[in-house]
This record gives C-alpha cells, structure tokens and sequence, in this order.
C-alpha cells in the first residue's frame, strides 16, 4: 500500500480523480473540504500528520502552500496538470467548486500556473496529463497503491 498526494491547479482534475478513486474503494481525502485548510489555506499540519502516520493506504488531492513538508510521507506525489485554457474553461463551467468564477480568481489561477505550478512539478515523483480520461488517470494512480 502506499500513500498518494495528487497536486495540481484548480480544474485540472483532481476532485474528479479522487472521486473515481473512490468509487473503486480507495480511501481518499479531498483537502478542499471538510476542515483540512485553516484560514490562510495552508493544512492543518497536526491533523495531517495524524492522518498519514495513521493511514499507509490513502490518495489525498490538495495544492496548499505547506504541503512540501510532507512530500517525504508519501510514496508518490503525483502532478495533474492541463493547459491554462483548459483550467479556465473548466472553473467556469463547474459546478462543485465556485473558485474560479471571477475575473480576479481566473487571474490568479493564470499566474499561479506560471508560478506555482513549476514548484509542484519539481516534487513530483509523477506528472500525468489532466485531459486524459478519468479512467486512465485513475488506472495509473490505482496501480501506484
């Protein structure tokens, strides 16, 4: 067994993964939700640690400033990522998650993707096309487990 973070931009899918992961009996944590990001969006570092000391068989999605600190925890960091018009046009038209809607969230999305995103590409064990289907994607990342 081994644990996976699944790290990307918002709309590169990795709600999506997690939730087909899931559905093929994976236990797995969306960050988003649920109490894992206190009020600066960083993880709730104790909670977290308990949960990966705990656990040897897990798929958590999350991009959050502090989650290098537990790259050494996980098996295998894997990096979704996608085209910037394809994140766009995805935060625009999906209806689980508002972040993106606005102009000044798009932007950021923009820019995160030329900052950000180079960072979470040099700690990644993995980076996996976020076009591909759902069902590629979750074969690749079930195989890892």
């Amino acid at each position: 067994m081994s644990r996976v973070l699944v790290t990307g931009m918002s709309g590169a899918g990795k709600s999506t993964l997690l939730a087909a992961l899931g559905t093929r009996g994976h236990r797995t944590v969306d960050t988003d939700h649920d109490g894992w990001q206190l009020p600066d969006g960083t993880w709730d570092e104790p909670r977290m640690a308990q949960l990966l000391a705990a656990h040897h068989d897990v798929v958590i999605s999350g991009t959050v400033e502090n989650q290098g600190r537990f790259y050494d925890r996980f098996e295998h960091v894997v990096l979704l990522t996608a085209p910037l018009d394809v994140l766009l046009a995805r935060v625009a038209t999906r209806t689980t998650n508002p972040y993106g809607r606005n102009a000044a969230e798009r932007a950021q999305i923009t820019e995160y993707v030329t900052t950000v995103e180079p960072l979470l590409r040099r700690g990644a064990t993995l980076v996996l096309d976020g076009r591909l289907s759902v069902e590629a994607l979750a074969d690749t990342v079930e195989a890892l487990l």
